[in-house]
This record gives C-alpha cells, structure tokens and sequence, in this order.
C-alpha cells in the first residue's frame, strides 16, 4: 500500500474515533440524537456568532444539498435556528436555540475532557506538534490542488 493511502486511512481512523468518543461523552450528558457529521456542522455554529449557511457549509466542505438537509434536521431537533440577514436579506444565518447553547457547554466540556485524555496519552508537546504537521500538510496539498484546480 503506498504511503498516501495509508496516512489518509489513519487520519479517518483518528477522525472516527474521535467523532465516536465525541458522541460518548455527548450522550452522558443528554444528547443521544446526534450524528457525526451534525458534529462539525454544530462545531462551526457553537464557535461563531450566526454564521451564514454558505460559511459553515464551506468550512465543513458540505455540499448546498447536504447542508440543507443537516440544517433541517438540526431544527427539527431543536437545536438551531435560521434568521434573515438584515443586511442582506438573500443570506440567513445560523443561531443556536436555548436547548442549542445548552449543547454548546456540553460540547466544550466533552472536547475539554477529551483533550486532557489524549494530553495524557501522548503528551502536550507530542499533541502540539501533531496538529502542526497536519496544519502543514493541509495548507501544502491546498496550495498544490489550487494550482490544479481542483476543490477542496
């Protein structure tokens, strides 16, 4: 197996086990509904103050169609709302319902604990050092896929 393939299959790995333990620590504290992929989509809109749809659909890389379906179920389950920008009333964005910031807390909290367990499991430094290869590594093959055209 070439070594691409190898570290991209770890990096799912890594990503899959992370989501899963995640949605543990989710669940303990009263959230059972979720999905992995309505993780990164809450993540974005916990992290900012009413995003728009097309930013947090860019930044999770969801396609327009994928995004509005997550977005619907996400109402649905009473975690978010959409407004109309008042500045321009073309664009809605994104706000989190009270039942939506009492995810919130629960969120960092979880991501809290799961960053001391993985501090201990490989240290501070190692884990520092870690996203900053990958931060590399991203902004890299970006660069080389922009001047391909292709979109990440």
């Amino acid at each position: 197996m070439k070594k691409l393939s190898r570290i991209g299959g770890l990096l799912k790995k890594l990503y899959r086990n992370y989501s899963m333990e995640l949605l543990e620590g989710l669940g303990e504290r009263g959230f059972n509904d979720l999905r992995p992929s309505f993780l990164e989509v809450l993540l974005q809109i916990c992290e900012s103050d009413g995003p728009s749809i097309k930013l947090v659909g860019d930044l999770c890389g969801l396609k327009k169609q994928t995004m509005t379906s997550h977005l619907n179920e996400l109402e649905k389950r009473g975690y978010i709302l959409r407004k109309t920008n008042q500045e321009d009333r073309r664009e809605q964005n994104l706000y989190l319902t009270d039942y939506g910031e009492k995810f919130k807390l629960a969120l960092f909290e979880t991501i809290d604990f799961l960053e001391k367990k993985y501090v201990e499991t490989c240290g501070a430094v190692e884990l520092e050092r870690i996203e900053h290869q990958l931060n590399k590594f991203f902004e890299n093959t970006r660069n080389m896929n922009d001047e391909l055209g292709f979109d990440l």
